[in-house]
């Protein structure tokens, strides 16, 4: 299993990094596309009701706000997380981190993201992923 949990770990770095844009980094959110299957769902569950988001959906508003001056050096990391891997499928329970420029406002905060994986012909890579910032 110690393969399995460093594959697993290399995709939520991967997610994560996509949308750094720091030190004049370019976010890469092309990697979205790469560490989840191409069904996956995002859902941001972090107000009054829960947004459910294909990976397109996901992505294309990012992407905006990560190019264009909204969000600027922007990061966000993992705290702590709990694997749990049996067979072909895996679930992450992660607390995380982000900060960065949003309309020129420093900010910085934390929240929870839980996050289910599939083993599949290509390798692992992640099905679905929920949040909810503190």
């Amino acid at each position: 299993m110690p393969d399995v949990k460093a594959e697993i770990d290399q995709l939520m770095r991967a997610f994560l990094g996509a949308f750094t844009n720091t030190d004049g980094d370019r976010p890469n959110l092309g990697a979205v596309r790469e560490v989840f299957v191409p069904q996956g769902m995002i859902i941001n569950n972090s107000g009054a009701q829960p947004v459910v988001y294909d990976l397109d959906g996901f992505i294309a508003p990012r992407e905006k706000m990560l190019t264009d001056g909204t969000l600027t050096e922007f990061s966000e990391w993992e705290v702590a997380e709990r694997t749990e891997i049996y067979g072909s499928v895996a679930h992450r329970f992660s607390e995380y981190a982000k900060s960065g420029f949003h309309d020129g406002q420093w900010f910085e905060a934390v929240g929870r993201k839980t996050t289910q994986f599939v083993r599949t012909p290509a390798g692992w890579r992640m099905s679905s992923m929920a949040w909810d910032d503190a």
